[in-house]
C-alpha cells in the first residue's frame, strides 16, 4: 500500500473514553492541528472501559468497510504508561496505530500484516507527552502525519514481537476448535473467535451438528443459516454479519441461557 497517494485519506478514532468529558475532541484537535484536511470518523467510544476484546471485535468488524488507505486509531490503553509499546502497523490496505497489547490485531490479521513499527520518533509527538494520555500525545499525531503521506517507517524501528493476544486466533485440533467469546451484542447473540476461514478448513458445512464443551457441560447444537431455521428459544450456531461464529438463540438471550460471557472459552467438535 502506498499511503502517499492518498493526500486526505480517512482517520478513524476507536476508544472506551465515551462521550461525556473532552478526551475524543482533544485527540481530534491534534489531528486536526496537524492535517486541517484529515476527515475524522467515529467507530465508536463506548468500548467498555479496559476491555481489550470488545474493542478489538467493534474495530474488526468496522474496519473492511472504510476505503483501502484509511488510518484506524484505537485506544483501550489499561496499560497507558507502562512499558507497553506505541505501535504501527501496516497492512495491505489500512494503518492501525495504537497501543501494542492485542487491540489492533484481530482486525490487522484479516487483511494481512506487512510492517510493524514502535513508534519512537519525537519529531510526529505532541512537544508534551503524558503518561495517561497517548491518545492525544502519540496516537493522533502520528495518524495526522501517516494521512499526509509520512512512511510508517519513518516512526521508529520495526518489531517482530508485538503481542499477539490468544483471542485472536482459536486453536485448532483435528476435528476441534477451541475458542473463547470475544463480544455479547445486545440481543445477548454469542460472538467468538471462530471466523468462516477457520470453519472452511474443517470442511463444516450448514446443517452439521456441532458438539459444544463449555467446562463440564456438554449440548448440540446446529449450524444454521438462518435464526429461524430452528424453533424459538431453540440454540444454534450461525456465521453473522462480521464473519464471526456466534452462537445464539432463536428470539431468545444465548448468553443468559448458557451462561456464557466475554473471555469465556469453550470447545467445538464437528462431526
Amino acid at each position: 500500500m502506498n499511503t502517499a497517494k492518498a493526500t486526505t485519506p480517512i482517520i478513524t478514532l476507536l476508544s472506551d473514553f465515551g462521550l461525556r468529558d473532552a478526551y475524543v475532541a482533544e485527540m481530534k484537535a491534534v489531528i486536526l492541528s496537524v492535517n486541517s484536511n484529515a476527515r475524522i470518523v467515529d467507530i465508536s467510544h463506548e468500548v467498555e472501559k479496559f476491555d481489550i476484546r470488545m474493542g478489538a471485535f467493534t474495530l474488526a468488524s468496522a474496519a473492511p468497510y472504510f476505503p483501502e488507505g484509511t488510518v484506524h486509531v484505537a485506544v483501550v490503553d489499561p496499560g497507558v504508561g507502562t512499558k507497553r509499546r506505541p505501535i504501527i502497523i501496516q497492512t495491505k490496505r489500512s494503518l492501525y496505530v495504537g497501543p501494542d497489547n492485542g487491540l489492533l490485531i484481530l482486525s490487522a490479521r484479516k487483511e494481512e500484516v506487512s510492517h510493524v513499527y514502535h513508534i519512537r520518533n519525537p519529531k510526529y509527538m505532541h512537544p508534551k507527552i503524558s503518561t495517561t494520555f497517548h491518545g492525544r500525545d502519540v496516537f493522533a499525531p502520528a495518524a495526522a502525519y501517516l494521512s499526509m503521506g509520512c512512511p510508517p517507517s519513518q516512526f521508529g524501528p520495526e518489531i517482530m514481537d508485538y503481542v499477539v493476544p490468544q483471542f485472536a486466533e482459536p486453536l485448532m485440533k483435528k476435528d476441534k476448535l477451541i475458542g473463547e467469546v470475544i463480544y455479547v451484542d445486545d440481543f445477548g447473540n454469542i460472538v467468538t473467535n471462530i471466523s468462516s476461514k477457520d470453519l472452511e478448513k474443517l470442511e463444516t458445512h450448514v446443517s452439521d451438528l456441532l458438539h459444544v464443551r463449555i467446562g463440564g457441560r456438554r449440548f448440540e447444537i446446529r449450524f444454521c443459516s438462518a435464526y429461524g431455521d430452528v424453533p424459538a428459544r431453540t440454540p444454534l450456531a450461525i456465521v453473522g454479519s462480521h464473519d464471526f461464529l456466534e452462537i445464539s438463540v432463536n428470539q431468545g438471550n444465548a448468553s443468559k441461557t448458557l451462561n456464557l460471557n466475554i473471555g469465556d472459552s469453550f470447545r467445538i467438535c464437528f462431526r
